[in-house]
């Protein structure tokens, strides 16, 4: 058998668990440590950040800075910076990453997936031709090819362009 090394993993191994994860992301939106907290691009409503726990390399999520459970709590011009902010990640990572594809998509309440059901976000994860092999599907194991501070730092650069 062979080995997977994942050192980033040992951060999160290591560190405390909480299971509340309520007011993560306002609390991230207000920060000023966007390297510390994969922020990518922010806009005057929004921000996008790299999933720390991503399904594949590139997951990124974006965010309104206001915390609301759907998009009934959005004026119609922060819904349009959502989207407009989601479309600027996906050219981001067609440049940086060169996708096959997208996932694009909200899960609304904890029934639907949402881990974080409090604060409306919109999950973009890129997919390749074969990345769905023997690892997720049987090893139940995800392969992040790139470290997140090396891809947070390519895609600061395309979104700096």
């Amino acid at each position: 058998m062979e080995s997977l090394h994942a050192p980033w993993r040992i951060q999160y191994i290591l560190a405390p668990k909480t299971e509340d994860k309520a007011g993560l992301f306002a609390r991230i939106g207000q920060s000023t440590d966007d390297e510390g907290n994969y922020v990518i691009a922010r806009d005057r409503s929004c921000y996008a950040l790299l999933n720390r726990y991503p399904y594949n390399g590139g997951h990124l999520m974006v965010v309104p800075y206001k915390e609301v459970a759907d998009l009934n709590g959005l004026t119609d011009e922060e819904v349009t910076d959502l989207w407009k902010l989601a479309r600027r990640c996906i050219n981001a990572l067609t440049a940086v990453m060169r996708p096959d594809g997208f996932n694009v998509g909200i899960n609304l309440g904890k029934v639907a997936g949402a881990g974080i059901a409090e604060h409306l976000h919109i999950h973009i994860v890129p997919r390749w031709s074969g990345d769905t092999n023997f690892m997720p599907v049987l090893g139940q194991t995800s392969v992040v090819p790139d470290a997140l501070t090396e891809i947070a730092a390519k895609l600061r650069t395309e979104f700096a362009k």
